[in-house]
């Protein structure tokens, strides 16, 4: 996987092949992080159900995953259910979770092809039984795989996150002189992963939306119009372009958008 991949991948002549060869194979964030908003606007314009735009949604996921996994990345992390989303009509997160299982069943064998690793971080015992047989059907299938590692936010929160670590934490007997940053992102529903270099929201709104709280105190923040159903690969290259004209601080001199700390 890498641009190589991509350049073969991608129309010859296209936007996406132009933007693709722009690409700083040295530069290409660890980790993207995606905050998929607008599924109800798209639909809404559309004179449509919510559910629709959220049906629409699925091609972009696939398109994201596909092309995080052919660039090389090591982690890509899409919000996907939030703990507040359960405030919406009970249909529409009926229709939520069907589609998830459905989108399980039929990408399950493109993750595979692709050596991509999948894992659910949230509050998944929270989850109806049917669901998480699914999400663990997916995830034991790819365990083995060594590629990109595919990380769905559902039942998640950044505020619950911080308040599970610290309970795993309590409960470990650990004392407080013993609880680094280091321990406590470990703890994390994240802990062992690179934090997000570039975090990516689309609608064009701008908040972080109780997403990863604790782990994008770094991240570079990408804000597009575009709504999600909309998203596609072109938008996804324009975001890391952009990340990578961008000089990285963390709190001291300026350094080049490179990946990780």
């Amino acid at each position: 996987m890498g641009l190589p991949e991509m350049l073969a991948w991608v129309p010859p002549g296209s936007p996406d092949e132009a933007l693709v060869r722009e690409l700083d194979p040295a530069r290409l964030p660890a980790h993207v992080a995606i905050i998929m908003d607008g599924n109800g606007r798209w639909a809404a314009k559309r004179y449509m159900p919510r559910v629709e735009g959220h049906r629409a949604g699925i091609t972009s996921v696939r398109d994201t995953v596909e092309t995080c996994a052919r660039l090389g990345l090591k982690v890509l992390t899409l919000y996907a259910f939030s703990v507040e989303n359960w405030k919406r009509p009970a249909t529409e997160v009926g229709t939520l979770m069907v589609l998830l299982k459905r989108y399980l069943r039929m990408e399950l064998a493109t993750l595979q092809k692709h050596d991509i690793r999948f894992n659910v971080i949230g509050r998944v015992d929270d989850l109806a039984d049917d669901v998480k047989k699914e999400l663990l059907h997916a995830a034991e299938r790819t365990a083995s795989n060594t590629g990109m590692l595919f990380n769905i936010a559902l039942n998640y929160g950044g505020r619950a996150e911080i308040v599970d670590a610290a309970r795993r934490a309590m409960a470990s007997g650990m004392r407080p002189e013993q609880l680094t940053e280091e321990v406590f992102g470990s703890l994390l529903y994240t802990g062992g992963q690179p934090d997000p270099d570039l975090l990516i929201r689309t609608s064009g709104e701008l908040r972080v939306s109780n997403f990863l709280l604790w782990q994008i105190a770094y991240a570079e923040i990408y804000v597009t119009e575009t709504l999600w159903p909309d998203f596609r690969r072109q938008h996804l290259l324009e975001a890391i372009l952009a990340f990578q004209k961008r000089e990285r601080r963390y709190g001291g001199i300026a350094a080049p958008a490179l990946a990780g700390r």
